[in-house]
């Protein structure tokens, strides 16, 4: 009976990648209207030993681009990220949904400054204007430029942020100003489509219910092996 332990080991890693799969495909479904999160994506890797790791990526396409009309409201076509500033360092960010704090700085829901080339954004009073370059301008007058800078293609496979957005640590990696594309009054959407994750996510719990199954019966083929021999003996 040497291959009924190792069904039921196969069975449970089987298990613990639905489980996975189900657990990521539900966080992206609560977030598929939340600005600026990019989905997950479950997969597995065969390591050393023998046994497979259950791991995810972050999907890297870009969300659709949702006019706002608000002026503080930044989104990015094609390559590029903002640069914001918290207690735990510099971040880059593709969520714009920025607003002003009593003190004039511009900061994004979390309360973590927009930076721009010369320190943090601080805006006077009179009508903002973005360009695509990300030079900014108030009342028509200059008042600074965003910092935007390239990703880390490897450090943007880690999973999404706590706030369900994909945030990663700045590189300081600028972004030339012939291809920022930096456009005002918009946000970018999630790139999660939600008729297909409520799908995947059927297929997943079918999936997840059949190994289950399987386990009850491997176990009961088990336990009634163990029984008989115990008597013949």
């Amino acid at each position: 009976m040497s291959g009924g332990p190792e069904s039921l080991r196969a069975a449970g890693q089987a298990l613990s990648y639905w489980q996975r799969r189900a657990e990521v495909v539900t966080h992206n479904l609560a977030n598929a209207e939340t600005a600026g999160f990019r989905g997950a994506r479950v997969f597995t890797e065969m390591m050393a030993d023998g046994v497979p790791r259950v791991g995810t990526r972050t999907d890297d396409r870009a969300g659709a681009l949702r006019q706002t009309g608000s002026p503080l409201d930044l989104a990015v076509r094609g390559e590029g990220w903002f640069v914001v500033r918290s207690d735990e360092g510099e971040r880059l960010v593709r969520t714009g949904s920025f607003t002003l704090d009593r003190d004039g700085k511009v900061v994004d829901p979390r309360g973590r400054e927009l930076m721009a080339e010369n320190g943090p954004l601080i805006l006077p009073e009179g009508p903002v204007e973005i360009d695509a370059q990300g030079r900014v301008l108030v009342a028509g007058v200059d008042v600074g430029r965003l910092r935007m800078e390239m990703a880390d293609p490897a450090a943007l496979q880690a999973a999404p942020g706590r706030d369900g957005r994909a945030e990663l640590r700045s590189t300081g990696a600028e972004i030339p100003l012939e291809v920022r594309a930096v456009r005002q009054g918009y946000l970018e959407d999630s790139n999660v489509q939600p008729l297909e994750s409520m799908v995947e996510l059927g297929v997943v719990q079918r999936s997840f219910d059949a190994v289950q199954n399987s386990v009850r019966v491997l176990d009961e083929i088990l336990d009634t092996a163990v029984n008989r021999i115990g008597r013949v003996g």
